[in-house]
């Protein structure tokens, strides 16, 4: 997990930011990057792929990042601005936002399958959460971040179950969207297939 990290490191360069984001594929909300930085050398050795964990240990290890991480950024893109620039423009500029929050500005940036909109030297890696440590851990940071929105958005709809499918394209949350309609806080451009013409 740490390949590419100790690559970088050997070449002087401390701060590496591991960027991940979470929510691409939802039908609701917005979508999450984070940005993390950690020190030279360590190694967290149940940190991986946030998919991966279970939501108790994605809970321990997202409080461990954060007491060992030298900086951690958040970037969010809400429905609105998905809508109007596209899911996967949604997802960098998240990424973005989430590098351009740290209070630490990395020499270079590690990141899941993606470019993004920088000068800082990047790098893109496929399935880079499942092989970095640096963007596993952005990953986790991402995902339970989202997760606690989700809980949030679940008081405001609860009888979407949001808290339970977390907004992805389960039968329930099909189902809930055919039956109640979607909200002002679902992806229009997502719901051809789930919903008639007429009701949008």
């Amino acid at each position: 997990m740490l390949t590419h990290e100790r690559e970088i490191w050997q070449r002087g360069i401390k701060y590496i930011a591991g960027i991940d984001e979470v929510g691409r594929g939802c039908l609701f909300g917005d979508v999450v990057a984070a940005s993390v930085i950690l020190p030279v050398d360590l190694v967290i050795e149940e940190i991986d792929d946030s998919k991966k964990l279970t939501p108790k240990k994605r809970e321990e290890l997202f409080h461990l990042i954060q007491e060992k991480s030298i900086a951690i950024g958040i970037g969010r893109v809400d429905v609105e601005i998905i809508e109007k620039i596209n899911i996967k423009q949604a997802a960098r500029l998240a990424m973005k936002k989430a590098v351009l929050s740290m209070p630490v500005e990395p020499e270079m940036l590690l990141i899941d399958a993606e470019k993004i909109d920088l000068t800082i030297p990047q790098r893109s890696i496929i399935k880079g959460d499942a092989t970095s440590q640096t963007i596993a851990a952005a990953s986790i940071i991402a995902k339970v971040t989202r997760d606690r929105l989700c809980e949030e958005w679940d008081q405001l709809y609860p009888q979407y179950g949001i808290k339970q499918h977390k907004g992805y394209a389960t039968k329930l949350h099909r189902e809930m969207i055919q039956l109640y309609g979607p909200t002002p806080l679902h992806r229009r451009s997502f719901l051809d297939n789930i919903l008639q013409p007429t009701l949008f």
